[in-house]
C-alpha cells in the first residue's frame, strides 16, 4: 500500500459528520419575490434594473422598438450588433438601413454603442443573463460605451435559480456556450478613492428596451 492510498484509507474510515442530519430538499430562493405572475416579475425588473442605473423603455411592438433604438442613437452611423436573427424585434435591420446606420464588425473598438438580445431577464435582480455563441458576439454588450438591450416580457424568469432549472429541462445546453456574462447594470467601480464611477471599465450606459410579448 502505498502513502496515496494509506491517506485516503485514513479519511474514509473517519465517520461522517452529522449523521442523522437529513439530506436538503429544498432551498429557498437567495432574492425573496412578491408575486411571480408575468406582471408582477415585470414591474419587479423594472424596478431592479432602475435601482441599477438602467433606463428602462417599455412598447408594444417591435417598430416602437426600433424607433427608440434609432433615438438612443442620436446622429450615430455605425453600430455594432448581434446578428438581426439574435435581437427579438424583426423591424430593426430595415429601420437601421433607412437610417443609413451600419452594422460594423463586432471587435471595432471606436464604436460608441452596441444592440443585443438576452437569454433572460432576471426579475429579482435586474440582471441580464448574456450567453455567446454564433450571431451573439460577447464583446457587443461589453466593449461600446452604450449597450442597448432588446428582451421580450416573456423572457423575464424570477431569478437565478429560475433559469438555471429552464437550461435544465435542455440538458444546460446554455453552458456549451465559451463565455455567460450576468449584467446588472452598466460597468461601474468604487475602489478610487470610494466614489462610484460608471463607465469605468465597459459600458457607461445601459439601455434595456422590453417589448410586450
Amino acid at each position: 500500500m502505498n502513502s496515496r492510498e494509506k491517506i485516503l484509507d485514513k479519511l474514509r474510515s473517519v465517520p461522517a459528520p452529522f449523521p442523522s442530519l437529513q439530506p436538503i430538499t429544498s432551498y429557498l430562493p437567495m432574492t425573496p419575490l412578491d408575486g411571480r405572475d408575468p406582471l408582477a416579475l415585470q414591474s419587479r425588473f423594472i424596478a431592479e434594473a432602475g435601482a441599477l442605473s438602467c433606463q428602462m423603455h417599455s412598447v408594444q411592438d417591435g417598430s416602437e422598438a426600433a424607433q427608440i433604438v434609432l433615438q438612443l442613437l442620436g446622429g450615430d452611423k455605425r453600430v455594432a450588433a448581434w446578428d438581426f436573427s439574435e435581437i427579438p424585434c424583426l423591424p430593426l435591420s430595415g429601420s437601421l438601413h433607412e437610417a443609413d446606420v451600419a452594422v460594423v464588425p463586432f471587435n471595432d473598438p471606436d464604436v460608441r454603442a452596441g444592440i443585443t438580445g438576452a437569454a433572460a431577464a432576471l426579475a429579482a435582480t435586474g440582471s441580464l443573463v448574456m450567453v455567446s455563441g454564433p450571431g451573439r458576439y460577447r464583446s457587443t454588450p461589453l466593449l461600446p460605451k452604450l449597450h442597448i438591450a432588446i428582451i421580450t416580457t416573456d423572457q423575464i424568469v424570477p431569478n437565478m435559480e429560475s433559469w438555471l432549472a429552464q437550461q435544465r429541462e435542455y440538458d444546460l445546453q446554455s453552458f456549451q456556450a465559451s463565455n455567460i456574462n450576468i449584467i446588472s447594470g452598466p460597468s461601474r467601480t468604487a475602489d478610487i478613492a470610494m466614489e462610484l464611477i460608471l463607465g469605468m471599465h465597459g459600458p457607461k450606459a445601459l439601455q434595456i428596451i422590453i417589448i410586450a410579448s
